[in-house]
């Protein structure tokens, strides 16, 4: 994926301003791809110590020093700097380039390029620079579309799936979301290419062993996905996008975030959170636990232990002491709806059992378990139990 937005070396050097200096690349000339961060003219011998890497250097030379090996290591030195390319103004230092300097930025795989004739160095850094933050806005607009998508999709009523839909068709690549440790929530393919309609098979190749899960695939793309609530900057899922039917760009990344701040992938998120603790399944639907994530974000507040104690702590005091346990039974009766006979064969218990066990647990709860608001009250305190200690 591109590391940074701005222009190549290749179209820098087509601008009228590097142009009307009659440019001509001695070296690197297979490297014009590189990406031009930003531009930058200096002229003294430690130069490089002053940029970040990705610049397009403009010098005169006054700075090489006068000896071939000082030449060579100021090279270097900028090529291990990581800048895009130098370019060299040939003039009253240098009539023409010494071997040295060729030499070396040929041997470090830099760009280099020489200009015949003068040009006004501030006129081609604000050139370069308009040209780069033309292009980031560009970018932005892009991902700023997507966004209004994805958007508009969720105010249309569509869901976390839609979202990685628009995804992966503007980056012609599968989209998945996954929670932090690797499990797969959603996934999304563009319909094209190698994958195809079947993302699943690409997410289980990636995702098939630990290592996999920890080390994504090169060239994969990784945006967190914040939660919401009292930890607001905890990080409940990620956005991963694969690098399968062409590279991950700059723009790619900036529409991923802004998709990551959307409220559906939030939601499904903390849903995904929410739902650790429930009975082992391959997937929960997030649209149908909204009662556990409600449960879950008050999951801090001392009213919710206070909720659950009550409503069934004689029956977690019981089952510390005595067999067997029966929060399990009236777990299972709950999710029969109060149907008797489904949870005796579940539990595998005879009938008369079940009806010992279930007067025994309205006797220590004191209370009615065909009352409406008893069920109701229960489910809750046993769904909620999951979130407090």
């Amino acid at each position: 994926m591109e590391s940074h937005s701005g222009i190549t070396v290749q179209r820098a050097l087509e601008l009228p301003g590097l142009r009307a200096g009659l440019p001509e690349v001695v070296a690197g000339a297979d490297r014009l791809h590189r990406t031009v961060r930003w531009v930058h003219a200096g002229e003294v011998p430690n130069i490089a110590s002053l940029l970040k890497g990705g610049e397009l250097l403009l010098t005169t030379g006054l700075g090489l020093g006068t000896r071939p090996a000082e030449q060579r290591a100021f090279v270097r030195r900028l090529a291990d700097r990581g800048i895009a390319a130098l370019v060299m103004e040939l003039g009253p230092r240098f009539s023409r380039l010494p071997a040295s300097i060729v030499d070396a930025a040929r041997a470090a795989g830099l760009p280099l390029v020489q200009l015949h004739r003068e040009v006004p160095f501030v006129a081609v850094t604000e050139e370069v620079h308009t040209e780069i933050v033309n292009g980031h806005y560009a970018l932005l607009q892009q991902a700023e579309e997507v966004h209004r998508r994805a958007t508009r999709a969720l105010l249309d009523g569509g869901g976390v799936p839609q979202v990685l839909g628009i995804l992966a068709d503007f980056t012609a690549n599968p989209v998945f979301l996954e929670t932090p440790d690797g499990q797969l929530l959603y996934a999304a393919s563009t319909g094209t290419g190698p994958v195809g309609a079947d993302p699943l098979q690409v997410w289980e190749g990636m995702r098939g062993d630990r290592a996999a899960r920890e080390s994504p695939p090169t060239g994969a793309l990784l945006v967190d996905v914040p939660g919401g609530g009292p930890d607001t900057g905890a990080v409940r899922a990620r956005l991963v996008l694969l690098a399968v039917s062409g590279p991950l760009a700059t723009v790619h990344r900036m529409a991923a975030e802004r998709a990551a701040a959307g409220a559906g992938l939030r939601h499904a998120s903390e849903t995904a959170t929410a739902a650790q603790g429930l009975d082992d399944r391959p997937w929960y639907d997030a649209r149908r636990l909204d009662i556990d994530l409600l449960l879950w974000r008050l999951r801090d507040h001392p009213d919710l232990a206070a909720f659950v104690n009550r409503a069934i702590g004689p029956l977690r005091e019981h089952d510390r002491t005595s067999r067997p346990p029966l929060l399990p039974t009236l777990q299972a009766y709950l999710a029969h709806a109060g149907r008797k006979a489904e949870t005796a064969r579940e539990l595998h218990l005879n009938r008369q059992t079940l009806y010992n066990r279930l007067a025994r647990i309205g006797e220590l709860l004191g209370t009615d378990l065909d009352d409406p608001q008893t069920v109701l009250a229960l489910s809750l305190a046993l769904r909620a139990r999951r979130h407090t200690n």
